[in-house]
């Protein structure tokens, strides 16, 4: 299976980060990437950046060394009901979206909890991507919760970072995955790449596809035309026209 883009990773702006926009687009490029999501944390992160990160990320080209440049954030689920850390208006002007849990913002609960959560995150028309939703700390009701993901049309992150070194959370990216095969819910690969080495590589990701025998068709940064046809169905940025243009 030939991964196209890398739709979840971070720079220094994130300062638990060790790399530079312009390196992680260099490794995306060595790594023969059509697409890289800069996708710095949310402002209730501890060390995220300041609200005026994501406000200016229009001064970042969309074609960087021939690499395409997804403008991004990787938002924290605040509360049990679904609720961002950014508000719909600067979602509404991202190129790509992710929301995932995390302690420091989101204090784990009881599955129901969570369950109610991701119901709620669901909802949110401006959500691309649930991220690592196999965190041990946040367990919920994956077949109710997966079911809603696709009626919704949220993609599921399948998430290199977790199954390599987020021990506990394997058997359930696992179990996720088997799900998502069952009910057809399209998915993308990430790296979560907090250093630039780590961008375009998912062993075991692929490794764990590959023995669980999940579909490419699925996979939607598989496939170029499916990857660039849905952000421009849904973001309306044709980035093949801006690659094309960036060419001449």
């Amino acid at each position: 299976m030939n991964i196209i883009a890398d739709t979840h990773t971070h720079t220094i702006a994130s300062t638990h980060a060790y790399s530079t926009l312009l390196e992680n687009i260099a490794a995306a490029k060595q790594a023969g990437l059509l697409a890289l999501g800069m996708t710095d944390h949310g402002c209730a992160m501890p060390d995220a950046p300041h609200i005026w990160h994501f406000d200016n990320l229009r001064q970042i080209p969309r074609i960087l060394d021939g690499v395409c440049v997804l403008r991004g954030v990787e938002a924290n689920i605040s509360d049990y009901q679904g609720g961002l850390d950014l508000d719909n208006v600067r979602l509404s002007q991202m190129d790509w979206v992710v929301a995932s849990m995390h302690a420091p913002v989101l204090k784990p609960g009881r599955m129901e909890d969570h369950t109610s959560a991701y119901l709620g995150v669901a909802q949110n028309p401006y959500v691309d991507v649930i991220g690592h939703s196999g965190t041990q700390a946040f367990l919920y009701d994956y077949e109710t919760v997966l079911k809603v993901f696709k009626e919704c049309g949220k993609l599921v992150e399948l998430n290199e970072g977790s199954l390599r070194v987020r021990q506990a959370s394997q058997r359930n990216c696992v179990e996720i995955a088997k799900l998502c095969k069952k009910w057809e819910v399209p998915v993308v690969i990430n790296s979560d790449s907090h250093f630039s080495v780590h961008i375009g590589k998912f062993p075991h990701t692929l490794r764990m596809l590959e023995e669980i025998g999940f579909p490419e068709r699925l996979v939607l940064n598989a496939d170029a035309d499916r990857f660039f046809g849905y952000i421009k169905e849904k973001r309306g940025i044709d980035f093949k026209n801006e690659q094309a243009n960036n060419s001449l």
